[in-house]
């Protein structure tokens, strides 16, 4: 059985973000509010939850295309390879906000990632999701959670999100409606911007 908490995001109350954190640094899965829509997230230095994640999700960990939640641009470096001044600057006017960015994966990325030619880097404009990661330290690995109604992509009654996943996941906070349209993809890993998904994110920052 899941916790069901809600935390509201005028102000999330320090208490109930910390209640969370205590469940991520113990290895638990959260479903948690973003500023598209709601995420299935687990603290990204704990391998056996990313595990648990890709294993929800029927993908291979290594092989997974999680994005890593940050709440700044300021340890990008430790993810992320040294990034142009042109790059820099798109994700300086985009974020935060409902983009996710695909950029060069650096050599110090957590095990699992090793791999990786590339990450997906999110910095959600959502104070519940960014006051989480400031709390934890370090960033948390994110995906959406799908529905399986192909009428409804995404869930937005988190109600309805606890009633689908009480059994898979640990907690799930109430922070409001969800949107129901993900987040604009773009990849910034070669020369030239490319548009993976379009999302809720508007292209006219480029």
């Amino acid at each position: 059985m899941a916790e069901f908490i809600k935390i509201y995001p005028e102000n999330p109350n320090p208490k109930a973000i910390q209640k969370v954190v205590k469940v991520l640094k113990n290895g638990g899965l959260i479903i948690y509010p973003t500023d598209t829509v709601y995420g299935l997230g687990c603290d990204i230095t704990n391998i056996k939850a990313l595990e648990r994640i890709a294993q929800i999700k029927g993908v291979k960990l290594e092989k997974s295309n999680f994005s890593f939640v940050c709440e700044d641009l300021s340890n990008l470096s430790d993810y992320v390879k040294q990034i142009d001044t042109t790059t820099f600057k798109i994700l300086k006017r985009a974020l935060p906000g409902p983009y996710t960015f695909i950029l060069p994966g650096s050599k110090n990325l957590p095990n699992p990632f090793k791999k990786r030619k590339t990450v997906g880097i999110r910095v959600p404009d959502n104070s519940i999701a960014l006051a989480l990661v400031a709390a934890l330290g370090n960033p948390i690995v994110s995906t959406s959670i799908r529905d399986d109604d192909d009428v409804l992509e995404y869930t937005t009654d988190p109600e309805l999100i606890l009633e689908k996943w009480d059994n898979l996941v640990d907690l799930v906070i109430d922070g409001g409606y969800g949107d129901n349209e993900a987040s604009t993809i773009i990849d910034l890993s070669e020369d030239e911007p490319v548009v993976v998904r379009k999302g809720k994110g508007s292209l006219e920052i480029f």
